[in-house]
Formats: structure tokens, C-alpha cells, sequence
């Protein structure tokens, strides 16, 4: 071939490539999966690659390639045939148009009007990272004059698929500039609001409002609509702006106020824990019909600073926004986020389903298989946390061992640095992402009551809770792989076995994975006694996937994808706060509802008059259910230590401290590259690798050696846990007991 037809050739492969499988702009590619009703899980699946690959394609930040670019062209060919772009907002057809512009004040439903504001100035995002249409249009703090009406068609994926949820699953009431109450949507839809009183509002909320969100699973509910009211909308309605400090304690309204006697005489009713930050009006429901609607009040606390943040501060469609995003990939808050992390569980896995049809067509409630029921069950005694019921026989001031008490707890362990380690320059905290949901992941619980077995052989598949001696188990010699051991220093390890890593003295009580692990570091078990649970399974796994899925999608619109290379991923990290400060609160609330949900599981009594011995509220729960929480917190502590082993026997680096999640080394930069051992850009197989995915580790922060020793001398505490205070180094006299 000569020069010059080898040049051609190569421009003719350059034209071939230039117009192989076109692909629409990445927001088109977006409004098409959206139209049709379709997950990026679903894409994923059909194109055999990961649901995040999807997102980057809309995103516009990576391209599919071939074979999968062809396959994804074809896909999305076929649903612009389906769904074509829609023309101007006037040429809209009329079977595609949502909300029409209607005259001031008048409605959609004749008493309510949509429309859009200006989105108010917010951080900008990274480049990398554009926000997706869905969340990102907020309208203004007030309706405007002359604000622009909906634009038909423009609603949410959940509206698309359900026209009953049109508006989105909540509205932030505030009181507009003009005197007028509205209602700020999410996707920046604004309604006017005509209700005159609380029991006006429920109404309008039900009938009009076109608030809700679709049911998470086959045999759940629809989530009930949340209506957020500001301290404005409070004044309108005749609440209080703050709760006194009686009302406060006491959480609720006194049943005298006259709001609650205008729901009391419009046949409206409470649940038992009142009107208060998370009131719940409701009618008895009518068969499969449902008549409620929660309120969630700011100003009375009811977002905590420590898991909000600034939300409540919030104008309210930067609220809307916060609160409509977490619905959306979580779930319609319906509490504090330890109680909507409760609620999820039971929203993924409800307790009934409708059964098959009977000969005369007829149906009946029966047990959803894979759920906790219905109906709670006790725990085994080892279980059962001081003051329960069970344990009511036992003298009054008895102190259980670890022989009678299930212990599994998250890590609290320090020690002395080495001379070695004194040399080195700083101290790097390295943080696991959603440690507990990712020990959550794939984890099999009891589903049911617990059995009592004498002398039983372990099984690692049975979950339960073991009555064992491992004081024989020695991490100077343990099983890193199939047929391989390796030695170790022990003295400067934790026991796996105890929260604060001590070396166990005797028989103790342990859930399945704490016994599972001694037997994969190669040493024998012996169960004296167990209480194990023969119906089981993975509960948890559509819990975990719901909240990972909601963490990795909100950290990639802050500019951290899951596929990024590691000095990328610690530059993404760095600041992602501040590129959307209200991104970053919904992120925060996403990580308290898996901490929040998990301790829920254990929940102690509140007050209430209660005295040890007798049950309290949470008891009367299927969801209380401490193994379960044991369980996953001793996955998440072994799944930790299992790291930190492997990491010995590679690299002779031991840990400094320890906190639940959070692992500090000594080593000589600032930075986790400087001592996590990564080869040609891989990690350790089995050991630490930096990445956002749950499970893996960013980040939390570095100080100095000589901050480290100066602040032990200074407390004169040689083991104080520097994982405590690695994030900002600062450590008050509180944190120390002075």
C-alpha cells in the first residue's frame, strides 16, 4: 500500500468513527431514561455495566465505549422514537402536558396555581459534576410577580410514573412577600395555597395539593405527603414559633390548644406522640385508602443541627430542595433520620402482603416472607440490654459480664506510639465509608424468635448469638489467606473480640461474625451454649443498597465519582462541602440515617415514667431487634480488623488508634498515599483502598507526631485516642473529663 493510501485509509477509519453511533447531548440522554420510567439500575443491568457508568454518561463526564456504546445508542434511538422532545411550552400536546398556566389564583384543582421562580444564587458545582435537572432548579424564597408558570410536562420521574404525585412527596408552607400562603415543590414548582386553617391545609393537601411519593416495594404503602411549616406559615395557622420549655420536654402541645381542637372538631386525630415536630394527622383509613399528612416544624427542632445542619435556616425552596432530594433517594423523612432509617427497613420489607385470591376472588393478609412480621419477638436473654423485662429476676445492682451479655460494640482503643513511630513525622486518619451499612451488606439476621441449642457446632451461616471462649485465639500467628499465616506483633494490634481491643479472659457471648472470624484466622471454636435463629436471611440488603445508592449519587453531583483514581479521589474530597453546601447537608443526612436507623434497632426507654424491669414503647416494635444491630456491628468492626491485618502483614504498620470507623498510622507525609501500599495504581488485595464506594476509606485528617505526644503529656494520658481529634486536632478539657 503506498503512503498515500494508507493516509486515506486511515481518514476513511477517522469518518467511519466520526459518525458510528451518534449519542444524543447527555441531558437528552437523561430526559429520554426518565420519560420511559427507567432506573439507571435498569440501564445498567441491560448493558452489563455499573449503574454509576450510567450517570457519568448523563453527566456528560465520560462517553460509553464500544461494544456498549452501539447497545446504548440503540436504546436510546428507540425511546426518542417513543418520546419525542417536547416543542414550545404552547405546542405541547395535550396528552403530554402536565399543570397548565391558569389565571392568578386559580388552580390547577381550581384553588391552587403552579409556578416557577428564579433559582437563588447557590456555590457553584464543579464542572466535573453538573447537577442533575432534578434537583437543582429551586424557586425563590417568596412567589414574584410576574413568575413564570410551570412548564407542562416538567415534572419529577415519580410524577411521571404516578400522576397522584405530580408535585413531589413534600412542600415547604411559607408566607409570601404578598401576605398569600404558598407552597414551594420540589423541581422549583410553586402553588398557591388557599387553606385558612391547619384542618383546611390537611384538606387542601389531600384533595389538591397532589403530594405524596410511590411505595417503595409491592406490598408497602405510599409515603404520606410532608408538609414543612416555616415559623411565617406557623404565625398564619396560629402555632407557636418556638415551643416553651415545658412544651419541649414534653414534646408536643398541651391537648388544650386550640389547633388542636379545630383538628378534634373537624374529626381529625393525632398519633400518640401529639403535635409536635413530627405531627401526624390522619383519618382511620377506609380499606386500602389512606387519609394522613405529616408536619415537620424547624423551628421546633425537628431537623437536628447535628445531622441537618444548617437546613433549617434554610430559605424555603433551598429547603424544598434539601428535603426533596433526600426523599428522593432515601425516602420522605418521617421523623429524625433514625427514625426514617427505621422506617426504611419497613418500607423495603413491609410485614404483610395480600394473599392469592380465595375461589370466590377474595384475599386476605398474610406474613411477607423476608420481613420481621407483624408481631415483636424477645431477645435472648444475652441480648437483652440492662433493665429489659427479662432480666427483671436479677438483684438490683447485678453488673453482667461479658458471660451474660452480648457486647459488640464499635472500636474505642488507643496505645502508646513505638520509638519508631515517634520518629516519623505525622499522624493520618484514614475514615471507612458508611462502615455500618456496608456491614449491613449481605449480612444474614434473624428474621425470628431466637432458639436455645447446649453445646452447639458453629455454624458461620446460622446468625445468632455464641457463648465462646477465644482467649486462645493469638494475633502473633494468624491466616491472612487460604494456606497463608503470618507473623505478627500483637502487642501493638486490638483484639477483635472487644470494643476496646483488650485480649478476652474467659467464655463470652459474641454474634456469629466476631466467632466466624476466629475460625478465619485458623483457630478452633468450641460453643459452650448459643441462641441462634434458623429463620433468616439477608433483611437488610435493599436497605443498604437504597442508602448507598442515595450516598454515591448525591457525592458524584459534589464532584466525587466512585471510579475516580486515587490522588483524583483525594482531590475530589477536598472541599466538596462547599462546592453545594445544601448537597452537602443531604449527604450528611443520608450517613445519620444508616447510624440513626442501626441504633434504633437497640432503642432504650425515653423517660416516660419508666423503671427497670418493666417494658417501654419501642418494645412493642418487630423492628426492635438488638441481634440484628449486634450482628452489624460486629460484621463492621471485624471488616475493619480483617484491614488492619492484612495491612500488618504486608507492610509492618500498625495502627496508633482507633474509632469505630476511623484508623489512625504514623507515618511520613500528610497524605494516606504515604502509607497505603498501592502498586501501578492498585491497592492491597484485602486491605484499605481509597474510593467513596461504602466500605472503602477517604480521608478524615492529619496532625503531627508532636501533637500527638504533646497532647497525651498534657492530659497525662499515654493511650488517649487520638482518632477522637485527628479531624481539626482540637481537644477541650470536656473531652477528656476535667
Amino acid at each position: 500500500m503506498s503512503d498515500e493510501e494508507e493516509l486515506f485509509s486511515a481518514v476513511d477509519a477517522l469518518l467511519e468513527q466520526a459518525v458510528r453511533d451518534p449519542l444524543p447531548e447527555p441531558a437528552e440522554r437523561k430526559r429520554l431514561r426518565e420519560a420511559a420510567g427507567l432506573t439507571q439500575d435498569q440501564v445498567a443491568g441491560a448493558l452489563q455495566t455499573r449503574r454509576e457508568a450510567v450517570g457519568n454518561w448523563e453527566a456528560g463526564r465520560t462517553e460509553p465505549r464500544p461494544p456498549k456504546r452501539a447497545a446504548y445508542a440503540r436504546l436510546l434511538e428507540g425511546l426518542a422514537a417513543r418520546f419525542p422532545a417536547p416543542g414550545p411550552a404552547g405546542n405541547t400536546s395535550t396528552a403530554s402536558a402536565g399543570p397548565t398556566a391558569t389565571p392568578a389564583r386559580e388552580a390547577v384543582s381550581q384553588t391552587s396555581a403552579p409556578h416557577t421562580a428564579p433559582a437563588p444564587h447557590t456555590a457553584p458545582a464543579p464542572a466535573a459534576a453538573p447537577r442533575p435537572a432534578a434537583t437543582s432548579r429551586s424557586a425563590s424564597t417568596s412567589r414574584r410577580p410576574g413568575a413564570k408558570t410551570a412548564t407542562p410536562g416538567k415534572t419529577t420521574t415519580a410524577a411521571a410514573a404516578d400522576p397522584r404525585f405530580a408535585h413531589g412527596p413534600l412542600a415547604v408552607i411559607d408566607v409570601g412577600a404578598d401576605r398569600k400562603v404558598v407552597a414551594y415543590c420540589t423541581g422549583g414548582l410553586v402553588l398557591d395555597v388557599p387553606a385558612k386553617s391547619i384542618p383546611a391545609l390537611v384538606d387542601w393537601t389531600l384533595q389538591e395539593a397532589k403530594l405524596g411519593q410511590p411505595k417503595l416495594s409491592g406490598p408497602g404503602k405510599d409515603a404520606d405527603p410532608l408538609l414543612v411549616l416555616t415559623e411565617s406559615a406557623l404565625e398564619r395557622y396560629g402555632l407557636p414559633t418556638t415551643l416553651t420549655e415545658e412544651e419541649r420536654l414534653a414534646g408536643r402541645l398541651p391537648e388544650g390548644h386550640k389547633v388542636i381542637k379545630q383538628l378534634a372538631r373537624a374529626e381529625w386525630k393525632l398519633t400518640k406522640r401529639g403535635f409536635g415536630p413530627w405531627a401526624r394527622i390522619y383519618r382511620p383509613a377506609q380499606g386500602s385508602e389512606r387519609a394522613c399528612v405529616q408536619l415537620c416544624i424547624p423551628s421546633w427542632h425537628a431537623l437536628d443541627s447535628r445531622h441537618w445542619g444548617t437546613a433549617a435556616q434554610l430559605p424555603p425552596a433551598e429547603l424544598a430542595r434539601v428535603l426533596g432530594t433526600y426523599a428522593s433517594r432515601v425516602m420522605t423523612p418521617c421523623g429524625s433520620t433514625a427514625v426514617t432509617g427505621l422506617e426504611l427497613m419497613t418500607a423495603l420489607h413491609p410485614p404483610t402482603r395480600a394473599s392469592a385470591p380465595h375461589a370466590d376472588g377474595t384475599r386476605h393478609s398474610e406474613h411477607n416472607p423476608g420481613s420481621l412480621g407483624k408481631d415483636p419477638v424477645d431477645p435472648a436473654p444475652c441480648e437483652a440490654p440492662d433493665g429489659h423485662p427479662l432480666l427483671a429476676d436479677l438483684p438490683r445492682f447485678h453488673i453482667r459480664g461479658p458471660g451474660e451479655k452480648l457486647l459488640e460494640e464499635a472500636y474505642d482503643w488507643a496505645r502508646p506510639m513505638t520509638d519508631a513511630e515517634c520518629t516519623l513525622r505525622h499522624l493520618v486518619g484514614i475514615d471507612v465509608n458508611m462502615a455500618f451499612a456496608a456491614g449491613a451488606n449481605g449480612l444474614i439476621v434473624g428474621l425470628g424468635a431466637p432458639t436455645h441449642v447446649k453445646a452447639p457446632v458453629f455454624d458461620p451461616k446460622l446468625p445468632g448469638s455464641w457463648l465462646v471462649d477465644l482467649s486462645h485465639v493469638d494475633l502473633s500467628r494468624v491466616k491472612v489467606g487460604k494456606d497463608t499465616w503470618a507473623d505478627l506483633d500483637a502487642g501493638l494490634l486490638p483484639s477483635p473480640f472487644t470494643p476496646k481491643g483488650e485480649r478476652p479472659d474467659g467464655p463470652a457471648w459474641y454474634a456469629t461474625p466476631t466467632v466466624a472470624y476466629a475460625v478465619e484466622l485458623g483457630y478452633d471454636v468450641a460453643p459452650i451454649e448459643a441462641y441462634v435463629r434458623y429463620d433468616n436471611g439477608r433483611y437488610l440488603d435493599a436497605w443498604y443498597q437504597r442508602l448507598r445508592d442515595a450516598y454515591l449519587a448525591t457525592m458524584a453531583d459534589l464532584g466525587v465519582d466512585a471510579d475516580l483514581a486515587p490522588a483524583d479521589f483525594l482531590a475530589a474530597m477536598d472541599g466538596y462541602q462547599e462546592r453545594d453546601p445544601q448537597l452537602a447537608i443531604v449527604v450528611s443526612a443520608i450517613k445519620a440515617t444508616v447510624k440513626g436507623g442501626l441504633g434504633k434497632l437497640r432503642e432504650r426507654p425515653r423517660g416516660e415514667g419508666w423503671r427497670p424491669g418493666e417494658p417501654w414503647r419501642a418494645l412493642a416494635r418487630p423492628t426492635w431487634r438488638p441481634d440484628i444491630r449486634a450482628a452489624v456491628i460486629s460484621r463492621t468492626r471485624i471488616n475493619l480488623h480483617r484491614k488492619i491485618v492484612k495491612h500488618a502483614a504486608f507492610t509492618g504498620q500498625y495502627p496508633v488508634a482507633i474509632l469505630s470507623d476511623c484508623v489512625v498510622y504514623a507515618a511520613n507525609g500528610e497524605s494516606p498515599l504515604d502509607f497505603l501500599p498501592y502498586r501501578d495504581g492498585k491497592p492491597l488485595p484485602g486491605g484499605f483502598k481509597l474510593g467513596i464506594n461504602p466500605g472503602l476509606v477517604k480521608h478524615e485528617g492529619t496532625q503531627t507526631v508532636l501533637w500527638g505526644e504533646g497532647v497525651r503529656e498534657q492530659f497525662d494520658a499515654p493511650e488517649l485516642n487520638l482518632a477522637r481529634y485527628i479531624k481539626d486536632g482540637t481537644v477541650t478539657d470536656a473531652d477528656n473529663g476535667e
